[in-house]
């Protein structure tokens, strides 16, 4: 479990400038995409607008951090002997001024830190890394890249990447680190990769991300900022699993992939397994009707699941045109055809559309339909997943689609014996 340490910050403001290929890069201004936090009459609000940009959160100062922090600890009951305080933001997290000025107070509270993700731009020595160690940070989640100190400062915008690197292979061989990169074919993949996968062995990290690199509108760039780098066809999600099962068996790390794969535990959508088609007893019977809308990703997942439950009769399961769930629009909704959806639809919790426009916008051909949200999340991706074990990920997809089947029953159409 962790407590977060919000220290703000905005995505290219306060990173030393955008790397190459950063999701936030080339931002237009945009209408508010609408949200589950909209009020009912209204579509916009700070998550829609502000939230999913992270344009208005400056640094905030080191005091009011530590207090948040402390607040939390005094008035929540935490038991998880492995808690930690998490420090993240918008920004850089190496990139805080008042870094060491906070992690020095957040020690006093007796409680292990976690550096969120930062890429080390902003270290200038490398001795800040040992520094953050005496402060009591005990795992840092690092954007390494790669460990090529050119290639680190053409596509990261690195003003000192030996620093940098020599900080991560400090954190690597005295702390827990995960480390993390963006995957763009024909730069960092191929024998950068190994070079960079067999670096991180030698130092010592703990485990390896593998990120895909989006490119296009429906690999989750909606804030009209496609293409990020002209030219840069990403990886398809067949060609990204493979590699990440491929660099998984090559080195002695805990490698993950988002949005798929975790090789270790079968993440995401383990219970698709055939191996695991006993846990889904588990899960109640599906009682009434219903179109489950998804991603491109998720969608033979949750396929194969309904089939497995013996539900094909009662439930579709429909993939729009977006790779991630959680990044569907409005725009998504208005590609779908309707002669192939229920007159009962379930939308992912997080999609970022007004509860108003589903409904007007999937009862357009005159079939009122009734639109509803499902779970957050149906399982975790490679951020989460190299943390949990195999009975962690099945527990959460179990209590997920528990959550699902329950709105599907609540919000579906019975059907008549």
């Amino acid at each position: 479990m962790q407590i977060i340490a919000d220290v703000g910050g905005i995505p290219g403001k306060d990173c030393r400038g955008y790397c190459k290929y950063c999701y936030f890069r080339k931002i237009k201004e945009f209408q508010p995409l609408g949200c589950r936090s909209c009020s009912p009459g209204k579509i916009g609000c700070e998550t829609c607008t502000f939230g999913v940009s992270e344009t208005k959160n400056e640094f905030i100062p080191p005091f009011f951090v530590a207090s948040n922090v402390q607040n939390s600890l005094m008035m929540g009951q935490f038991r998880d002997k492995n808690l930690k305080i998490n420090i993240s933001g918008g920004g850089d997290i190496s990139c805080y001024p008042h870094l060491l000025e906070l992690t020095s107070s957040l020690q006093q509270m007796g409680t292990p830190i976690h550096l969120g993700y930062t890429s080390g731009k902003g270290i200038d020595d490398s001795k800040m890394a040992s520094d953050l160690i005496s402060n009591g940070v005990e795992e840092v989640t690092f954007t390494v890249f790669s460990t090529d100190a050119l290639l680190r400062k053409k596509w990261m915008g690195d003003p000192h990447p030996e620093e940098s690197l020599k900080a991560l292979k400090i954190f690597s061989e005295n702390i827990e680190v995960h480390a993390a990169s963006v995957i763009i074919p024909g730069v960092n993949d191929g024998e950068k990769l190994f070079e960079t996968c067999a670096q991180l062995e030698e130092w010592g990290a703990r485990a390896f991300i593998l990120m895909r690199f989006a490119n296009y509108e429906n690999q989750g760039l909606i804030l009209g900022n496609e293409p990020i780098i002209k030219g840069v066809e990403p990886h398809t999600i067949s060609e990204f699993e493979n590699l990440v099962r491929k660099i998984n068996k090559e080195f002695n790390l805990r490698v993950s992939g988002t949005p798929v794969c975790d090789p270790e535990n079968d993440a995401p959508f383990a219970i698709s397994l055939n191996k695991n088609k006993v846990f889904l007893q588990f899960i109640p019977e599906i009682k009434a009707e219903a179109t489950i809308l998804t991603s491109q990703v998720a969608a033979p997942y949750i396929q194969k699941i309904v089939d497995n439950l013996e539900a094909q009769d009662m439930v579709d399961v429909y993939a729009v045109d977006k790779d991630i769930g959680c990044l569907i629009t409005r725009k998504d909704l208005e590609k779908v055809n309707l002669k192939e959806i229920k007159e009962t639809v379930i939308i992912p919790g997080r999609a970022f559309v007004h509860d108003k426009d589903a409904n007007e916008i999937l009862s357009r051909d005159g079939v009122d339909r009734l639109v509803a949200r499902g779970p957050d999340k149906l399982t975790v991706d490679g951020e989460m997943s190299g943390t949990l074990t195999d009975e962690n990920v099945i527990e959460k997809e179990l209590e997920a689609f528990r959550e699902l089947v329950a709105a599907i029953n609540f919000f579906g159409i019975k059907k008549e014996n």
